[in-house]
Formats: structure tokens, sequence, C-alpha cells
């Protein structure tokens, strides 16, 4: 197996981990009708070259489609959906977006629809932010901003503690 593939399967095992999402990122941006919150991704690896993104659209009007997305760090922002075909988890790039019904919200997370920086520039580091643009077919482009958050598996600070009254 190539060092490439290595390192890409080794991102989109990655990519299948549960999220841990933080008051860090609830932060809200937006264009018209469509908000954008709890963008985020994960620390990386030194050698990693890709990473996810991770946010969710709310859409208070008419329907539109996230189109694309670009960002400084990244040579290219793909938009990409993970599902199970049978006991395999593919993951493919959604050529045409993804479609954000009216008045709906849509969740871009781990294991199912979600942004691939690939070719990062330097990797991501918990604690900075990332400066994305996301391209909505009619609302236009939004600035975000993602925190970078604990690499894939890490236990969130206090996450041993939730439930506890």
């Amino acid at each position: 197996m190539s060092t490439i593939r290595a390192k890409f399967l080794v991102a989109a095992v990655a990519l299948m981990l549960p999220g841990t999402a933080s008051s860090q990122h609830m932060h809200a941006h937006g264009a018209g009708d469509i908000t954008i919150e709890s963008a985020y991704s994960r620390a990386m690896l030194p050698v990693a070259k890709v990473g996810g993104g991770y946010l969710t659209i709310n859409n208070a009007g008419a329907a539109d489609r996230l189109v694309g997305a670009k960002s400084d760090r990244a040579e290219e922002v793909q938009i990409h959906e993970m599902k199970m075909t049978g006991a395999v988890m593919e993951m493919r790039e959604l050529d045409n977006g993804i479609p954000v019904p009216a008045k709906s919200t849509v969740k871009l997370e781990p294991g199912g629809y979600h942004l691939m920086f690939t070719n990062v520039s330097r990797p991501f580091k918990e604690g900075e932010t990332l400066a994305v643009t996301l391209i909505f077919e009619k609302a236009g482009p939004i600035e975000v901003e993602f925190a970078i958050g604990p690499f894939a598996g890490a236990q969130r600070p206090h996450a041993a503690h939730e439930g506890h009254d």
C-alpha cells in the first residue's frame, strides 16, 4: 500500500469517529435565510494532508444548495458523503453539492456529509481557527470560522463528568 493511500485511509477512519462538539465553536454565521452553526474540524497529525470539516446549516427560507467551499489552508475543499453500503463504509465526493431544503436543518457530521480539506498546507492544531468560505447556490458565499478541536477520538475535557448532577 502506498504511503499516500495509507495516510488517506488514516484520515478517512478518523472522519468516521464520533465528533466532539464544544461551546468554542457554537458561533453562528450567515447570509439571508442561511445560518451556519457549530463549525469545527479536528486537529491533524503532523504528516496528515487531509482533514474533515463539520457544521450545521439552518435554512429559514427557500430551498438552496451548498455547492462548494474554499480555504487558504487547503489546496481544495470538497463536499463528501460517507454511507454504509452493506458492510462497507463508502466515501464519495458530491459533485452537485448538498441540497438544503426550505425551512430545514442539514448537519455535516462524522460518518455522513462533511467537508474534506485536501493537500492542507499546515496541519490543523487544537485551539486554532480555520477560515472557510462556504458557497451556496442562492445565498452565495458565507465566511465561517471553524474551531479546531482535539484529534479524532480524543476525549473532551470534562466529558467523563457529563450526566452528573
